[in-house]
């Protein structure tokens, strides 16, 4: 993904981070310092950010562990704003599979919400804090307000809006009754329909939403034209795509000749010959550019990359 930067490995998955993450956390910074007015309450905004975001990255380690004991290997995780994102080398296309996958990652949501339940707990610290008790940093505070926000993390994730979590689910549990695409295509469907909820009220409400929005109504619509190019490929050989008659040309041919071979054949690269020696390509580019400077006349040789 462009604009991130890796900055570890764990269980052997390169762990990045996008651009804008950064820029979140200098931003929520900027407003808990404006909000307490003190160096340290920005600091304390800031940790609680990334022990938030440590959640999510225990999250999609679910996911890869989950993926990895079923032979799916995890090209990275990278944080965003607006959550992680682990990236499978390819979703299985057995329903049991993919449904063990989606829901390891909540199921560690929900893991960590029951430990800082039982902390909170044995220290006797309310689950619920009221606003006007609240202890700035205050690590029972902390560690509250972090249960609920998971709490509602995994609430959020779970609703079947595809690509998230539950919208995975439902595309798995679908798939288990009927074709694999014809599955897909319902939970996409179904994703871009609550895309279009979450843009209308962050519209009136939260502007984050529409990021949110627009994340989900492409994601699926991403997800579900692949999942028809694969299945429109299945079993489809190479032999019966190639091109078996290839064209070479030689350095005194004209552009003209491999022009009249790209208008009339599938053909849009040519290597160069010398005698039975390559000595350059011809790409569809470079015969568009040497026609544009030198005209069809011109020589192969002058155009060609060696």
């Amino acid at each position: 993904m462009k604009w991130s930067w890796t900055i570890g490995r764990i269980a052997g998955i390169k762990l990045r981070v996008h651009a804008t993450f950064l820029i979140l956390l200098a931003w929520l910074a900027l407003v808990d310092y404006r909000t307490s007015g003190s160096m340290s309450g920005a600091l304390i905004g800031v940790l609680f950010t990334l022990a938030l975001f440590g959640s999510v990255l225990l999250h999609e380690l679910g996911h890869a562990v989950a993926a990895r004991r079923v032979g799916v290997p995890t090209r990275d995780i990278t944080l965003l704003p607006i959550g992680g994102v682990a990236r499978l080398e390819y979703i299985p296309d057995k329903p049991k599979q993919e449904l063990g996958i989606a829901l390891a990652g909540p199921v560690v949501t929900v893991i960590i919400a029951l430990l800082l339940g039982v902390a909170l707990g044995v220290t006797g610290h309310p689950l619920v804090v009221a606003a006007d008790t609240v202890t700035p940093g205050a690590l029972g505070t902390f560690a509250a307000e972090l249960l609920w926000l998971n709490v509602a993390l995994l609430v959020f994730n779970m609703l079947p809006a595809f690509p998230m979590d539950g919208g995975r689910v439902l595309r798995a549990l679908l798939a288990l009754r009927m074709d694999y695409t014809r599955a897909t295509d319902i939970a996409a469907r179904t994703g871009r329909g609550f895309a279009l909820v979450f843009g209308v009220i962050g519209l009136l409400y939260n502007p984050f939403l529409v990021l949110i929005a627009l994340f989900v109504w492409m994601s699926a619509a991403a997800e579900g034209a692949e999942t028809q190019q694969r299945s429109a490929l299945s079993g489809v050989q190479v032999n019966r795509l190639m091109i078996r008659d290839v064209h070479t040309l030689t350095r005194n041919a004209t552009l003209n000749d491999a022009l009249r071979i790209v208008l009339t054949g599938f053909q849009h690269d040519f290597p160069v010959l010398d005698g039975e020696q390559v000595v350059g390509v011809l790409t569809r580019a470079t015969l568009l550019a040497g026609i544009a400077k030198s005209g069809v006349e011109s020589s192969v040789g002058d155009a060609m990359e060696t």
